[in-house]
């Protein structure tokens, strides 16, 4: 499958500020799918490369592969199939099923398949998670240079399947149901996944700034992560960065090499106390980025694509509004557990997964747990039931982090079903 989709070349074809090619690219990139974006910037253009009415025509964007097939208006789902990576389950049952293919999921499809479990990963966008859009991780162990997220994931992906863990694509989990020593998963699509043990890895979704007009410019302007497929679209720009995290910071000095000017706005006083010392070495030191302490974006606006935004700084209390057609907001997430509070599996008031000794209470474990034993270290409220990555309360949130946890989990997964 990896082979294949290094293979492939699509060719894509829209116009700038559509929400939904910045999805593709997006998807692409995450994916390590070599693609070609082409600007249509005239009906004539439109008319001339994809065979269309104009810039505004329903069938855009367009996917050309090397094939020559075309695909028109394409969903996320159908790309994946195009690319290979849409299958039926194989199995009736599996030792385990992993929600959530970011460095926690991927961890844990390794070391499961290749330790003998029968795996299945389930993913509902592109393998990677959040860490698959980083343009560079140069703190992650074994990669003196760095490696992007996107590269990072690819390897792990082809590492579980060379192990025979099966990769579900572009799938979403619906709604689960758990019984004593079996777990039942329904996908979106109507899939049924049934498995002797689980590891939730579904990380986070990207926190909103909670402003008018957000979701209008959503994929038209404004963007949420890293954007690092968008890089190459913003020369001679000034982009806007939301967020002090490491992801903000990695960002900030990929869009430095193509961009005119990189702002990153900040609430706090400084980025030393959220970002890794090397990062904030780079940024203190290169010419087009600077850094607005003390600020936050209040508003949007533009027609239809962003135009502008206005940055406030607390401190004096003084508003600017900002020409601009990139910002970018790495501001944290909210984790996938809705699913969770349905099953009744515990959760913290953010709503992220209690595990192992997080769960007791006077050393006694919940009400409802059903076992003599306690729960496992990464194990939920629901024997068999294990988390890892950033979805779990009181997480180390770095890509390391996860990997070891996604591991973790499944060495206690081997003594969940040996010994209940």
């Amino acid at each position: 499958m990896a082979d294949a989709a290094q293979a492939v070349t699509v060719k894509l074809l829209g116009r700038t500020g559509c929400p939904l090619g910045y999805m593709i690219r997006d998807f692409l990139h995450r994916s390590d799918v070599s693609f070609e974006w082409i600007e249509l910037k005239s009906d004539e253009a439109a008319r001339e490369l994809a065979g269309v009415t104009g810039v505004s025509d329903n069938r855009l964007p367009l996917g050309i592969f090397q094939d020559g097939s075309r695909l028109e208006h394409p969903t996320i789902r159908q790309l994946s199939e195009k690319l290979g990576w849409v299958h039926d389950v194989r199995r009736s049952e599996y030792d385990l099923a992993i929600y959530g293919g970011g460095p926690a999921g991927l961890s844990a499809a390794v070391y499961g398949a290749s330790e003998g479990l029968t795996t299945v990963l389930v993913e509902r966008s592109a393998i990677g998670g959040q860490a698959g859009s980083s343009s560079k991780i140069e703190n992650y162990l074994g990669f003196p240079d760095g490696v992007s997220g996107a590269e990072l994931a690819q390897r792990a992906r082809d590492q579980a399947c060379k192990f025979g863990a099966e990769i579900l694509i572009g799938r979403e989990g619906a709604r689960g149901e758990f019984l004593p020593g079996k777990g039942v998963g329904y996908l979106t699509d109507g899939t049924k996944i049934v498995a002797r043990s689980t590891i939730c890895a579904t990380g986070v979704q990207y926190r909103r700034l909670g402003i008018e007009n957000e979701e209008r410019f959503l994929g038209a302007g404004v963007y949420y992560g890293a954007g690092a497929s968008e890089a190459s679209l913003c020369g001679n720009e000034d982009v806007y960065i939301v967020g002090g995290g490491n992801s903000a910071g990695q960002a900030a000095m990929h869009f430095s090499r193509s961009a005119n000017s990189v702002t990153i706005v900040v609430r706090g006083a400084s980025l030393r106390s959220t970002l890794s010392q090397y990062l904030v070495d780079r940024i203190e030191s290169s010419r087009n980025i600077r850094v607005a302490p003390d600020s936050s974006v209040t508003a949007l606006d533009g027609d239809p694509v962003l135009r502008s935004i206005t940055v406030m700084n607390k401190r004096t209390g003084r508003s600017e509004v900002l020409p601009t057609r990139w910002l970018f907001v790495c501001i944290g997430g909210d984790p996938h557990t809705d699913w969770a509070e349905k099953v009744g599996i515990m959760r913290d008031p953010e709503g992220y997964l209690m595990t192992g000794p997080d769960l007791l209470r006077a050393d006694r474990p919940p009400a409802n747990w059903p076992l003599s034993r306690g729960p496992y270290f990464l194990e939920t409220s629901m024997p068999g039931v294990f988390a890892a990555g950033d979805v779990r309360h009181g997480s180390v949130k770095r890509c390391a982090s996860a990997v070891g946890e996604g591991a973790m989990a499944v060495t206690l997964v081997h003594r969940y079903l040996a010994n209940g």
